[in-house]
């Protein structure tokens, strides 16, 4: 029932981007849990995205970690929520890393049971990709309650049970309304990412991000940033562990993405408005970091 198995795409697949993390279990009870790993630089997934949502618990070591354009330190009590189809990394300390766990869920799961008034489960992650604010840092009180639902999954999941899908559908509901109800305060107060980070490499970010839809060469980058394009490049690939270039196409796909399930304009508008020059390109990348054309995306994705 619960199947445990995560597959990426084959290196030469990986041609741009992030590689893509496919989970085998597509059914009605579809949770994975990482529990309580002591993460290692080693085994961390490069720049990574996935269909699912994602939460982490920090229960101590040191990291950082990056999230749509910001880095964020990781440490004890920290939250990270991960929205669907969000590039994200880990970077554990290599002498004192991170152990944490990590749930990862389809929200297919959260529409099989409600009880009364609809309830927003997932509001924390659409909230958090809004304000582009991922991290969240609890008190020792809520912490304690997040540890007790994780161990809670744990548990029910190692149980194996004929029931155990709904039990882990009602758990998993709990620790959201949790994360809901002890994250979502924070979120109106001021963004502090704690990552000292070169001030033209956030604009440079913020500048790619609202500009998609515009020609972002490399040397524009550069001299907006008033440095030299082969700085530029490097500490873009340091901080990134990809080029300008993938980065680019990579944040331009996934703006693509978002807007074949919002809204009902043609492919080729969509392609158009997300600064793609010529349809073949914009088909060839599309199917590079999905897997799937445009049109199959749209039809699988509203089928769900």
């Amino acid at each position: 029932m619960i199947q445990r198995g995560i597959t990426a795409l084959p290196k030469e697949e990986n041609i741009i981007g992030p590689i893509t993390k496919h989970f085998d279990n597509q059914g009605p009870f579809s949770l994975l849990l990482d529990y309580k790993e002591t993460k290692s630089p080693q085994r961390e997934l490069p720049d990574h995205q996935h269909d699912w949502y994602e939460f982490i618990y920090v229960y101590g070591g040191k990291g950082s970690f990056f999230i749509d354009q910001t880095f964020y330190e990781m440490r004890q009590g920290d939250i990270i929520v991960v929205p669907g189809n969000t590039v994200h990394r880990g970077f554990p300390d290599s002498e004192e890393p991170v152990t944490s766990s990590a749930v990862f869920f389809s929200p297919g799961l959260l529409h099989h049971q409600s009880y009364g008034e609809p309830y927003a489960y997932l509001k924390l992650f659409d909230t958090a990709k809004r304000r582009k604010q991922y991290k969240y840092t609890l008190p020792p009180e809520h912490a304690s309650i997040i540890q007790k639902d994780i161990d809670a999954l744990h548990a029910e999941r190692g149980e194996n049970r004929p029931d155990g899908g709904q039990a882990l559908t009602l758990l998993l509901q709990l620790t959201l309304l949790h994360l809901n109800r002890y994250c979502l305060p924070q979120a109106a107060g001021p963004v502090d990412t704690n990552l000292s980070l070169p001030d033209w490499f956030r604009e440079a970010l913020a500048y790619i991000d609202g500009h998609l839809q515009q020609p972002l060469e490399l040397a524009l980058l550069a001299g907006r940033a008033n440095i030299s394009p082969a700085h530029f490049s490097r500490v873009f690939k340091q901080r990134l562990g990809m080029n300008v270039t993938d980065y680019i196409a990579t944040k331009r796909i996934f703006a693509a993405k978002d807007s074949l399930l919002q809204s009902g304009a043609t492919i080729e508008q969509i392609a158009m408005a997300c600064g793609f020059e010529s349809m073949p390109h914009f088909y060839r990348t599309f199917k590079k970091i999905t897997r799937m054309t445009p049109a199959a995306y749209r039809r699988n994705s509203r089928t769900l």
